[in-house]
């Protein structure tokens, strides 16, 4: 069940260690209470099985003490030997909710089997039909820019391992010295798809490249793997020579591998291909069908997605094109008006660290204000607090613009809303509201945290992670803040709001274009830059993100879609009984899942509020 994303969101406890509550139990006077209970006892397995898996996940749990304490010093094993059992652990979970009768439950115990079925059932689809990539579909190589330990641990290590004690020092050397370990693994399984003739395209390889020669050619002493303990043992007066423990193992576990897989794709590259789509790998376009429906957890088509996509693209470039009119931006296509407006300095932040800091400061303002609305949307708010960071410098040259981390269960790490700063002239101000409402509040933060504080859901149903539910929500989010009244004095900002909907747009188009339709990489930038008048080097970055990670671009606008006409319906049927508080808790108190999921959650939602129903 572990996918790159899945597990990535945060919850409260399983059972599984002594200050952990378990699940509550089936109350015994409902029908089909047997059923539900071993449901229930089904979920605690297959959770306690994914945190000894995953030791990275508990430590993103804040759930690595205990009897988990052990996984605070673990990584994941990532070896052929450990991804073929974890495909056959995965298949005999679904046998084994199988077996439970599903006509038995109702309420949120029919939407918990419904969530949880289909991840086992779409992992277990893309691990019958393909045997490359990290497991089922969705990312097809092991490395790339995006992909790999490599890119992701050294922001794990420096934001979610803590380091409060000499034991959490002592446990963080234990991590690097076994990061060396995992690199060597991946490089095990890309070889393995290698043979299958699964690389990265000759663009993805360059930017990967770049990446890991500027790792390798950091002195130890100055990587941030290093510093960051050096940093936090010296804040927390822990004592112990953690700066020349950890360079030594820098120097003679880390870099090494990280340069054994510099050298696998130096020897990839000589043959490697131009072509952006996965079309061209072993069942590519098979592939590609399974990762829009994992991503998008929908049954839509590559066709359906790409004329969704061009239909889009026309009307709210019709929208724009009004707004822009009132901003006295006349000349040129809409795509011309953008990226006058990109490169106009007047709306740019100096991209100098003062300039830095005033961004950043402006985004916590924007949350401010947004904050005081929620009561008159929301019938729940988050508890848990919202930090605002840039992405580390050292990964954000291949880095997306923003992102988001959950907080940890117990709420000691707050939620970071990641913005990328390599150059402030990618982020200019009227781009950042809506940015700010997706990744923060009331975007991903308000979501995710809404979830983690929902005491009657499930463990295992808080940290599954649906890019479809959970990306359509934010990109809602983004279109909620203008109902909020957040741009009424800010036609910029509203311009920037109707920019990145259009960029969702786009996305549907360019991602089935390039996978699909067999688009070149060139004729994707094209189709981009022409209708959103992005800078080039914002325009590359997405391209190629898209083109390692085929289907998830398109789960934005789908999901947004979806949201937009489960609320329609209600709206429908319910008439003046109608609240949107009452909506927003029935889509989000459930937790994350599939976007067929939603709708059932929705229609509970319904016929529980319908008007002249019996109390």
């Amino acid at each position: 069940m572990q996918t790159r994303r899945q597990w990535l969101a945060s919850a409260a406890a399983l059972g599984l260690a002594a200050a952990a509550p378990r699940f509550a139990a089936a109350d015994p006077s409902r029908p089909g209470s047997a059923e539900a209970q071993r449901l229930t006892a089904l979920f605690e397995d297959l959770m306690a099985r994914n945190l000894r898996q995953s030791p990275e996940l508990a430590t993103g749990l804040g759930l690595d003490t205990g009897n988990l304490a052990w996984t605070r010093s673990a990584l994941s094993d990532f070896s052929l030997a450990a991804l073929s059992e974890n495909k056959t652990s995965n298949g005999q979970a679904l046998k084994d909710l199988k077996a439970i009768d599903r006509t038995k439950l109702s309420g949120n115990d029919a939407i918990n089997y419904d969530t949880v079925d289909f991840v086992l059932s779409t992992q277990a689809e893309g691990d019958r039909k393909f045997s490359y990539g990290a497991g089922g579909s969705g990312n097809p190589y092991v490395l790339s820019q995006l992909s790999g330990s490599y890119q992701s641990l050294p922001d794990f290590l420096d934001n979610q391992h803590p380091i409060e004690t000499k034991a959490d020092a002592d446990a963080y050397l234990s991590r690097l010295d076994g990061f060396g370990r995992l690199l060597d693994q991946e490089i095990e399984v890309a070889r393995r798809d290698a043979a299958q003739g699964v690389i990265p395209p000759d663009f993805i390889i360059d930017k990967a490249l770049g990446q890991l020669r500027g790792m390798v050619a950091t002195a130890p002493g100055a990587s941030p793997l290093v510093t960051s303990i050096v940093r936090r043992t010296q804040e927390k007066n822990i004592s112990g020579n953690y700066a020349d423990m950890a360079t030594r193992i820098y120097d003679e576990q880390v870099r090494p591998a990280l340069a054994r897989q510099a050298a696998l794709f130096e020897s990839w590259r000589p043959a490697a291909t131009h072509d952006a789509g996965i079309w061209r790998l072993p069942q590519g376009a098979d592939y590609y069908g399974v990762s829009l429906k994992s991503s998008t957890t929908t049954g839509i088509s590559p066709d359906e997605v790409h004329q969704t996509g061009l239909d889009l693209c026309a009307s709210l470039s019709a929208e724009a094109d009004k707004l822009m009119r009132r901003a006295g931006y006349t000349k040129g296509t809409v795509g011309q008006r953008f990226r006058a407006m990109y490169s106009d300095p007047k709306l740019q932040y100096e991209n100098t660290d003062a300039g830095k800091l005033k961004l950043l400061a402006d985004l916590n303002a924007k949350v401010a204000q947004i904050e005081a609305r929620l009561p008159a949307y929301f019938g729940a708010v988050p508890k848990a607090r919202l930090q605002i960071k840039r992405v580390p410098p050292a990964i954000e040259a291949g880095a997306p613009g923003g992102y988001y981390n959950s907080p940890s269960l117990d709420g000691a790490r707050p939620g970071i809303y990641w913005i990328n700063l390599r150059d402030t002239a990618e982020v200019p101000n009227w781009t950042l509201p809506t940015l700010t409402y997706h990744e923060g509040i009331p975007g991903h933060h308000l979501q995710g945290a809404l979830a983690n504080e929902a005491g009657d859901l499930p463990l295992i149903r808080k940290v599954i992670w649906f890019s479809g539910y959970g990306e359509g929500w934010a990109l809602y989010a983004e279109q909620l803040a203008v109902e909020m009244g957040m741009y009424e004095h800010d036609v910029l900002g509203h311009i920037g709001q109707i920019h990145d909907a259009l960029f969702r747009a786009v996305r549907l188009v360019v991602d089935s274009g390039m996978h699909h339709k067999r688009w070149s990489r060139e004729q994707a930038l094209k189709f981009y830059i022409d209708t959103l008048g992005d800078q080039d080097a914002s325009a590359v970055t997405e391209i190629e993100r898209y083109c390692v990670w085929p289907g998830q671009a398109a789960s934005y606008m789908v999901g947004k879609l979806t949201w937009l006409k489960a609320r329609a319906r209600a709206q429908k049927a319910l008439g003046k009984a109608f609240d949107i508080r009452q909506f927003h808790d029935a889509g989000l108190l459930a937790g994350a899942m599939p976007l067929t999921v939603l709708d059932s959650a929705i229609d509970n939602y319904i016929a529980a509020h319908r008007p002249g129903r019996a109390g």
